[in-house]
């Protein structure tokens, strides 16, 4: 069974649970801040309140992979993951540099266990 939560636009879904997976991504919502940090702490935010909905949290998070505008801005984006990750229960995670849709400078996409 696949259970889809609404995203924010009506094409896209903000989270979908198959089984005991969950997968999200999240953005930081408007208005956004051009600082990679507040960008990041927001998006993090928004990914906490998807988990939630899915009946999980950021512990149970399997793999995440970080897209930045900006790859020589990943120190900022960081200290932002470092401030809100689960010390005891760290995920895999990729950063990789891409071009995004401005204004935004970071996407987060997060697996998860249920």
């Amino acid at each position: 069974m696949i259970t889809r939560f609404p995203g924010y636009t009506p094409t896209r879904s903000g989270a979908v649970v198959h089984d005991n997976l969950v997968f999200t991504v999240a953005v930081a919502p408007d208005p956004v801040s051009p600082s990679m940090y507040e960008q990041s702490v927001k998006a993090l935010a928004r990914l906490d309140e998807n988990l939630a909905k899915c009946g999980t949290d950021k512990s149970k998070i399997l793999s995440a992979i970080v897209y930045i505008a900006d790859i020589k801005r990943k120190g900022e984006m960081n200290r932002a993951w470092d401030e809100w990750v689960d010390m005891k229960n760290p995920p895999m995670r990729a950063c990789l540099g891409v071009e995004l849709e401005p204004p935004h400078i970071v996407e987060i996409v997060v697996t998860a266990a249920k």
